[in-house]
């Protein structure tokens, strides 16, 4: 079976001796093939039972999902030996594991259009490549269908351009790249997903559009806990997930348009938000993520994996670095060694194209991908323009609650707005009355208290290193919960995303106890 290891591509911001790095990328060829093993610790015939969502306000930085649920019942554990597994006898549409077949990765080979893999409890170490569209792949037991990769396989489940696909309500483990994995799709899902320890992302939808994201928990990736990126317009929802101990929360490299982040929780990791444009991806620039109602708290963790960016980033709660008319609103933010939300530059030192005008900001990502690269004369300053930072309460940042800048450009040129958040601590200075979202600017001076980002790079010797990911401490699982009725649940291809979001009807979340 071909595999794709990862490339990926960093750029570093430099400007006055400023550095922003950014990361993303795509997968280049490399070996990898599923073990002959499978340990089937349970076949389930019942549907666990759910009656709550997954919790979007963890206890502790340690703390995994609580569950509410009652796991699918067990049967007595039995070891399986794989092979390419046999054909189905029914025409049901179900190609259950390992009942029928032996292997994840049988049953979704046998599979026809519109088909359900159902997966009992049991551990599979596999690398799952899934080719058919309109696929719902489905745990019978989120905690107890495990995808083991044992640090040596590189993604648990990867969906190669096939639409339609829903992966649902298992876990990806100690996978050297991904834990699942969209690359060109248009049509995707993954809810009730669990991924820990992953040598790159949990969660990573890439040249993907029209995608859902939802409860689910990602820990211990190297890069990001969840990603979205080059797509314009994307057409996705990340709801209620929980992200923390990953080099980044969340990355997202040029993607943008009907993008929305909402109801979750990123905490504990190096960085927590970062979306950012870079020519190293195609359909620059990011721009228009709508980011509402999370709990970003405690991105200061110095124990984690992580890349570059990661490094010299981290003690960010949001940070856009080179974004474009993206809307911050009505979040909860603290404890952050730098900023809480903050909007700077990003200098791409070796671009691969030159800026995008004002009006080719608009330009679709099927129709960028057609044009003929410039190649840049010197380094390409992408600037954040635009955005707006509305409602948000941001306490406890030590250098600044809000925070605008830039590697030379006027900021007052930039049209970034700051209105009605509550904060202690702002740079430059009264930043609410230099740039209102409504109404003139106060005029006053955009020099004053500037948040010298240039001091990062230099800081950066002396903050701790990277931690080994396949090493590095992370919290218990724990228990989460359940798909409800995912034992007799009929297949629900990702063929109706994503889920309609009320926006108007989320409010700040509250801060959790402890």
């Amino acid at each position: 079976m071909t595999t794709r290891g990862q490339m990926r591509v960093a750029a570093t911001l430099v400007a006055a001796g400023f550095l922003i790095t950014a990361c993303g990328g795509s997968d280049e060829d490399s070996d990898g093939s599923a073990t002959e093993t499978v340990e089937a610790t349970a076949e389930s015939s019942s549907s666990p039972e759910s009656s709550s969502a997954e919790s979007s306000s963890p206890e502790s930085s340690s703390s995994a999902e609580s569950s509410s649920s009652e796991s699918s019942s067990s049967a007595e554990s039995s070891s399986v030996e794989s092979s390419s597994g046999a054909e189905s006898s029914s025409d049901d549409g179900i190609r259950q594991v390992p009942e029928e077949y032996e292997t994840i990765q049988a049953a979704v080979d046998a599979a026809a259009e519109g088909d359900l893999v159902l997966i009992a409890p049991g551990t599979y170490n596999e690398a799952v490549d899934v080719e058919t569209a309109n696929l719902t792949i489905r745990g019978l037991d989120r905690d107890g269908v495990v995808l083991d990769g044992q640090l040596t396989l590189d993604n648990g489940i990867r969906v190669l351009g096939a639409p339609g696909v829903a992966v649902e309500n298992l876990t990806a483990m100690n996978y050297t790249n991904n834990g699942v994995f969209f690359v060109g799709v248009t049509g995707y899902r993954a809810s009730y997903i669990t991924t820990y320890r992953t040598g790159d992302y949990g969660i990573y939808a890439f040249d993907s559009m029209v995608g859902q994201i939802d409860t689910s928990h990602t820990i211990g990736s190297k890069d990001a806990g969840v990603y979205i990126g080059q797509c314009y317009p994307c057409d996705a929802v990340i709801d209620n997930v929980i992200s923390e101990h990953n080099g980044l929360g969340y990355s997202g490299t040029n993607s943008g348009g009907n993008l929305l982040i909402v109801n979750s929780t990123f905490h504990n990791n190096r960085v927590g938000i970062v979306p950012n444009s870079g020519s190293y991806e195609l359909c620059y620039p990011e721009r228009e993520t709508t980011i509402v109602g999370n709990l970003v708290y405690s991105n200061n963790q110095t124990d984690t994996p992580a890349i570059d960016v990661a490094l010299l980033a981290q003690g960010n709660g949001i940070l856009v670095a080179g974004g474009i008319k993206n809307v911050i609103e009505r979040n909860r933010v603290w404890d952050h060694n730098r900023t809480g939300i903050g909007l700077v530059p990003f200098l791409e030192e070796d671009g691969n194209d030159d800026l995008p005008t004002e009006e080719e900001w608009e330009t679709p990502c099927a129709e960028q991908k057609n044009e003929i690269p410039v190649a840049p004369e010197g380094a390409l300053l992408w600037d954040s323009y635009l955005n707006r930072v509305i409602g948000n309460i941001v306490s406890d940042s030590r250098e600044a609650d809000i925070a605008l800048g830039s590697a030379g450009t006027d900021l007052s040129t930039l049209g970034n707005c700051f209105s009605d958040n509550e904060y202690t601590t702002s740079a430059p200075t009264d930043l609410e009355a230099l740039a209102p979202c409504d109404g003139e600017g106060s005029g006053g001076d955009w020099t004053a208290g500037d948040i010298n980002v240039a001091r990062w790079l230099g800081e950066q010797a002396s903050l701790p290193p990277e931690v080994d990911w396949k090493e590095a401490p992370l919290p218990e699982l724990g228990s989460h919960d359940n798909m409800p009725e995912a034992a007799t649940a009929p297949a629900h291809p990702a063929t109706d995303v994503p889920f309609q979001i009320d926006l108007d009807a989320i409010t700040v979340p509250q801060q959790p106890a402890g």
